[in-house]
């Protein structure tokens, strides 16, 4: 039987589809606004003065500066490798941890969950933290950004809940076909968890990605700068003199800000391009991370 709509049931529904459209044009415009000022021409930019619809004397200028400066292409190789590495070793790491959490015969099983639990609202600090990675060797060194952060507690808990979620039915057959707990983990729970792992991926790609204060804090050699450590100087300190040294003094400001919107283009789009490819893992993962268990 179809229900018949009134006049309430239509009024809700417009109200609702409005504050959506709304919420999405206000989150999406701030992209788009850099993205038309990546390709607005430099001294139309400058002078030009509310929101943008379009680019202003369409120009890739900019686009050009920024891939002939050698920063921004050693930032992304250095980026490239904290994100490859950086997830490799999280996923390992987490996966262990989440595992051996997840079991119900592990002895003080409770007392692991809450001191792993503890390290989410309490930590040492950033002097001990540097002076681990200094006693360690791993100062200036790429690792320093992976090494120490290998697990987050928040996705450790989320896998952990996942974990337990599958049937231990499966377990108990895979041990008396005389399997090891490497092999109940990598041929049976994690193939059985791919949405959660697909969103582990996910978080640590975006952590490592936009990573850029604890670079800051343990690499020193600019050949070793990250992509975001690059894009922070080009946008806070303003360092675009470089990229821009073709121009008389005048047009190097104009052009500099152009620039820093194409930069920020640069570093943001290849995330946003990975993002659908998981996006349909996205949800499941995190429901079933977040409510069995």
């Amino acid at each position: 039987m179809k229900r018949d709509f009134g006049a309430a049931d239509v009024t809700f529904d417009t109200v609702v589809h409005v504050i959506l459209f709304s919420l999405m044009i206000i989150t999406l415009y701030p992209l788009l606004y850099v993205a038309f000022a990546s390709f607005s021409d430099a001294g139309q930019l400058i002078s030009y003065k509310g929101l943008l619809y379009k680019p202003l004397g369409f120009s890739i200028e900019a686009y050009k500066s920024v891939f002939d400066n050698p920063g921004i292409l050693v930032g992304y190789k250095n980026t490239l490798f904290i994100v490859v590495c950086g997830v490799c070793v999280n996923l390992l790491m987490t996966s262990l941890g989440a595992y051996v959490l997840s079991r119900k015969n592990v002895m003080w099983n409770k007392v692991f969950i809450f001191i792993v639990v503890v390290t989410m609202f309490f930590s040492g600090g950033l002097i001990p933290i540097y002076l681990v990675v200094k006693g360690v060797g791993l100062l200036d060194s790429l690792w320093a950004t992976i090494l120490p952060f290998s697990v987050n507690t928040f996705n450790l808990i989320i896998m952990r809940t996942a974990f337990m979620s599958v049937p231990d039915s499966l377990e108990e057959s895979a041990k008396m076909d005389g399997a090891n707990h490497f092999v109940i983990l990598f041929r049976i729970i994690i193939p059985l968890s791919m949405p959660v792992i697909a969103v582990m991926v996910l978080y640590y790609a975006v952590e490592k990605w936009n990573g850029w204060f604890y670079a800051s804090i343990f690499i020193k050699d600019r050949s070793l700068y990250p992509l975001q450590l690059t894009l922070r100087e080009i946008l806070i300190a303003n360092q675009t003199d470089n990229m821009s040294a073709g121009a008389n003094s005048g047009d190097r400001f104009q052009i500099g800000e152009t620039i820093k919107y194409a930069t920020i283009m640069v570093a943001t789009v290849p995330i946003l391009v990975v993002y659908p490819f998981v996006q349909k893992y996205f949800v499941k993962g995190v429901m079933v991370g977040a409510l069995k268990g």
